[in-house]
């Protein structure tokens, strides 16, 4: 199997390729095994309300996600609730974003790089993971890649107000999906500088970023209200930058071997090359653009990429790269030293610099190649993308399986279905645990949830408002079976709060177990009332 040079000559197929095996990737064990986690429970449960109930929520929790939620809700409305709908937005924007990192490769380092860039997107472990979630992080990616191509062809002499208009749009969008998204803007300035950009291109790089920030800072203004919502992330740790560090050293290999890729073989073949493209002017004096794209798509001519244009600071692959991967890690480390904030989802997007820098590597092995076999040179990146799929197949295989998550809600809520009794009582300890009912509610046909005052809808919360632990109390005496949703071993916190306390506190005291399921992170079990002595 080799790379057909045709192929390479097409801009087109050099970002459709990368996009088509993304989505196969991503639609490979789509369903996990029909299994719905936690978070993604959280947007399955928002996505199935109104309009207005969406945004009467949205004043006291998740503001951050507005945009990604009101966006699911009508997904959900037009094609049904389902993990196929629930998903494929993620899969297809990791699919648009391999195709734009594949032409940002392409454009400023040749086709082999953008090709590798492209296929090794979706494969990067990480975002294997969040290519099936349910959640907005892959959007935040597909938006952070449209608006570094954008910056790219602005660096590039393509820099019209439209470009600028479209990039504030996109670093826009992002924002509102994730204000956190803003921290690709340091990462673009560090380009513009590293790439010597004239002055009229910062302006308006200026002009573009600061429009967008304004459009984001109220959503993140406010989000700083409902910061109790990550009170669960932990404080940074040493150990905890154990992967930045690797990331940022694969990626600095990356920009430092990667740099001369398109030397060698070009060097030898580009002065013939130019002097048959000199031959070929039309009237108007340009150079043949077929030649152009011929020594694009040959091995060993990377870096003689010309653009039809102007090229006013055209940047390198390390200038766009390494900053789109070090600048979010170091900035939410950075954040994160005032406020816990680290988790690698928030910052998905910058391993998008790393799939850029791997394509350099790519490209710097076909140029070693080339120096030797021309022919041989093709079969270079299909033999490293082959060895790269079966040596990540165990992890490919683990993340499409339910076991990849902390629990299943839909099994817990399955298993609740065969369990139920009609009249029984259920309880969800902590209250959260109640998106088992709120994701499938008909699997609790017939029982009634004895300690919920007011429905999520009801309070615009996502897991509604509970009684004092009196009323609950009462509420569970009252019943003769009582069916617990909780979580399982290894997943469960130290019970926390008196109405949680006085939940565990009567189920010990009144009530027997009669059965005790744990299935895939969660814990379904029974109690029977005891028969009380001498009074309740």
């Amino acid at each position: 199997m080799t790379c057909d040079p045709r192929v390479l000559r097409r801009p087109l197929l050099v970002g459709l390729i990368p996009a088509v095996w993304t989505v196969v990737l991503g639609l490979w064990g789509l369903s996990r095994q029909n299994s719905v986690w936690r978070d993604e429970a959280a947007t399955w449960q928002v996505a199935r309300r109104s309009t207005g109930d969406i945004v009467r929520m949205l004043e006291h929790v998740d503001v951050v996600h507005s945009l990604y939620y009101l966006c699911m809700h009508g997904l959900f409305a037009g094609f049904g609730p389902s993990t196929t709908v629930l998903r494929l937005p993620s899969v297809l924007a990791v699919a648009a974003a391999a195709a734009c990192v594949a032409l940002i490769g392409h454009r400023l380092a040749g086709a082999y790089v953008g090709l590798g860039a492209g296929l090794v997107l979706g494969l990067l472990p990480a975002v294997q993971f969040y290519l099936q979630e349910g959640r907005p992080y892959a959007l935040v990616a597909a938006g952070s890649v449209v608006s570094t191509l954008l910056l790219v062809n602005a660096l590039r002499g393509r820099g019209r107000k439209r470009t600028w208009a479209a990039y504030a749009c996109a670093v826009l969008v992002c924002g509102w999906l994730n204000w956190l998204a803003l921290l690709i803007l340091p990462a673009h300035l560090i380009t513009l500088l590293w790439s010597r950009a004239p002055r009229g291109v910062r302006v308006r790089w200026a002009v573009a970023a600061g429009a967008a920030t304004a459009g984001v800072l109220p959503l993140a203004l406010f989000s700083l209200d409902q910061s109790g919502q990550v009170s669960w992330v932990p404080p940074l740790t040493w150990h905890m930058m154990i992967g930045p560090a690797i990331l940022l050293a694969i990626g600095g290999l990356g920009g430092l071997l990667g740099r001369r890729t398109g030397t060698g073989t070009a060097e030898r073949t580009g002065t013939a090359e130019r002097a048959g493209a000199a031959g070929r002017t039309d009237r108007t004096g340009r150079a043949d653009r077929t030649d152009r794209a011929d020594r694009a798509g040959r091995p060993g001519s990377a870096g003689t990429v010309e653009p039809p244009g102007p090229v006013t600071g055209s940047p390198s692959v390390a200038a766009v790269g390494l900053p789109l991967l070090a600048v979010p890690q170091l900035g939410l480390i950075g954040l994160s030293l005032v406020k816990p904030l680290f988790v690698d989802r928030y910052i998905l997007f910058s391993l998008l610099g790393l799939a850029l820098l791997i394509g350099a590597l790519i490209g710097r092995a076909v140029d070693e190649v080339a120096r030797r076999s021309r022919p041989a040179a093709h079969c270079v990146l299909p033999v490293l993308v082959a060895v790269a799929l079966v040596a990540l197949l165990p992890q490919s295989l683990a993340k499409r399986s339910p076991a990849s998550r902390v629990d299943d809600v839909l099994a817990a809520a399955e298993r609740t279905r065969q369990l139920k009794h009609d009249g029984d009582g259920v309880l969800f300890i902590p209250a959260a645990r109640r998106d088992t009912w709120l994701v499938t509610p008909d699997a609790f046909t017939g029982t009634r949830d004895i300690a919920l005052a007011e429905t999520p809808e009801e309070s615009g919360t996502l897991k509604g408002v509970e009684a004092s632990p009196a009323r609950v109390r009462a509420a569970m005496l009252a019943q003769r079976r009582i069916l617990l949703v909780t979580d399982g071993t290894g997943v469960a916190r130290p019970t926390r709060g008196r109405r949680d306390r006085t939940k565990a506190e009567v189920l010990a005291t009144h009530f027997t177990l009669v059965s005790d399921e744990r299935i895939r992170g969660r814990r379904v079990a029974v109690y029977e009332r005891l028969a009380p002595a001498g009074g309740g």
